[in-house]
């Protein structure tokens, strides 16, 4: 799961991206509404956006109104100061899914979160399935054979990554892209020290994920 949070107060938005990417998600943060607007136009991975309204540069409600007008249907969700029933109701028919007043339980928001994701993946169902080895995206739980493998965020992100991609090559490059959140360097090094642990975990009967030298990985497809 890979969140945008677009929110202006450090001292909350710190909050947020220890609370979420202790949960497993990699989370960007922006610090106005230029650079989430920004951001929203040239990434097209996210899986949520959690949207400040009273950003500086542009106010949040622009941001969203620019996001649906591009026809995105991004899970948007609303933190904002402004509580009143008229500004829930800009929100949402603004094209918001969720709004929440501050101050709030970081508990609930991160349900919200869940079912904000669960919802952008179409439906109940968001469990991947490679033979034996099953990923529920939501939950964020793998089984192979119906027992549950223990993993790390990190490797937790990779696996949903190689998952999606099921067959075809992802590079590292890719790889960093995906898992990290910006400013966080993360060495190729440090790519194959989880894929080398993930390997170990779940590299069972019919599951492999193969390298192709200098190129990047590729989680094979089973016959069958």
């Amino acid at each position: 799961m890979r969140i945008l949070i677009a929110e202006d107060d450090q001292v909350l938005a710190d909050g947020l991206l220890r609370s979420l990417r202790a949960a497993g998600a990699a989370v960007d943060h922006v610090a106005s509404g230029s650079e989430a607007d920004a951001a929203l136009m040239t990434n097209s991975e996210f899986d949520l956006l959690i949207l400040d309204l009273g950003l500086p540069k542009m106010h949040g409600l622009e941001v969203l109104k620019r996001l649906r007008s591009r026809g995105s249907v991004l899970p948007v969700l609303i933190l904002t100061a402004a509580d009143s029933v008229e500004e829930r109701v800009k929100g949402l028919d603004y094209g918001a899914d969720d709004y929440m007043a501050k101050p709030f339980s970081l508990q609930e928001l991160e349900a919200r979160v869940r079912a904000l994701t669960r919802r952008g993946m179409g439906g109940a169902t968001s469990t991947i399935k490679h033979g034996p080895l099953e990923y529920d995206q939501a939950g964020r739980v793998a089984t192979i054979e119906g027992k549950m493998v223990e993993l790390s965020a990190r490797e937790l992100g990779l696996l949903e990554v190689l998952l999606q991609r099921s067959g075809r090559l992802v590079s590292k490059d890719q790889l960093v892209e995906r898992l990290c959140e910006w400013g966080e360097e993360v060495s190729n090094n440090a790519i194959e020290v989880y894929i080398h642990r993930l390997r170990k975990k779940i590299e069972k009967g019919p599951i492999r994920i193969a390298t192709v030298r200098g190129l990047g990985y590729c989680l094979e497809k089973i016959p069958g």
